[in-house]
């Protein structure tokens, strides 16, 4: 693997520029050019298209570029697991989560890991399960936390948590004084919901589908407190997770829509790819996530 050829040709189709390019990577202009000759005659295929005017990148540059991304990404993986491996919990552990994890369970957890292994460099983001799928299929995160579901058969899956749901709404809402309610009673509401995308989206549409439900709108909000903002101030449900709600209904911002013999649960999930399960800051973290969630199926 040409990795020096490969990091040069990746700065040059982001930079569209020699000079910035050689530049960025500390090395001459002739360098530059030596790396991207080489690589066209490896791969015996024109990368770019060059004049004095423009930089155009090839149909199998873009192939090249596409590839050399993930390339990279895995060897500089590799490098940190052979670093690791032979020194203490140390480096970068780059973690994904969806919202609702992200937001609301994780931090406690991190915070707990951090205290236990003060080298160790965190880096968490947070996006829908969708991306957070995406970002560890691409290795841009190390393992993912997600409370969706996947089909992808490269990753492997593992539930950590049972997560409970309730409907909730203002506590202004007719809803809100009943004791309890049948499901029937939910048609024609208005519902403030996440996007596509979202495990928290998907779960509801499946309580909506496998209950015949008829809603009478949607409003999508990318966000778990857009949302109760939006039911504090409005007249819709949710669908939210206990985590996400539980001190809004204790300081009496929400109320809980108890339904008759219906309970709304999922599991939560952490995925990696396999290349991942023998890096020791993955397991670590995974060690931390059994020992403060112990789950039985």
């Amino acid at each position: 693997m040409q990795y020096e050829a490969l990091k040069t040709f990746v700065t040059l189709v982001e930079v569209k520029n020699f000079t910035k390019t050689a530049e960025m990577l500390l090395m001459s202009q002739p360098s530059v050019s030596l790396h991207i000759k080489n690589l066209e005659k490896e791969f015996q295929t024109k990368l770019l298209e060059r004049s004095p005017k423009y930089l155009k990148v090839t149909p199998t540059g873009q192939m090249l570029y596409d590839c050399a991304i993930q390339m990279i990404r895995l060897y500089d993986q590799t490098r940190q697991h052979i670093l690791e491996h032979h020194h203490a919990i140390k480096g970068e552990l780059k973690i994904g989560a969806s919202f609702t994890i992200g937001e609301y369970i994780l931090p406690a957890l991190l915070l707990d890991l951090q205290r236990e292994h003060s080298e160790l460099q965190i880096q968490a983001t947070i996006g829908n399960t969708e991306e957070i799928v995406q970002a560890v299929r691409l290795y841009e995160v190390d393992i993912g936390l997600i409370e969706g579901q996947t089909n992808d058969k490269e990753l492997q899956v593992v539930p950590f948590m049972e997560d409970e749901l309730f409907i909730v709404a203002s506590v202004h809402h007719p809803l809100a004084t009943q004791e309890s309610i049948s499901i029937s009673e939910l048609h024609d509401q208005t519902w403030i919901t996440r996007e596509l995308g979202s495990g928290t989206r998907e779960y509801l549409d499946h309580v909506i589908r496998s209950n015949g439900l008829r809603a009478e709108s949607f409003l999508t909000i990318s966000s778990n407190q857009g949302i109760k903002e939006t039911l504090i101030n409005g007249n819709g449900l949710s669908l939210l997770s206990k985590s996400v709600i539980e001190r809004d209904v204790k300081n009496g911002n929400l109320s809980i829509i108890p339904i008759t013999n219906a309970r709304f649960t999922r599991r939560l999930s952490y995925l990696f790819a396999p290349i991942m399960k023998e890096k020791q800051n993955v397991i670590t973290f995974i060690e931390t996530l059994k020992k403060t969630f112990p789950y039985t199926e």
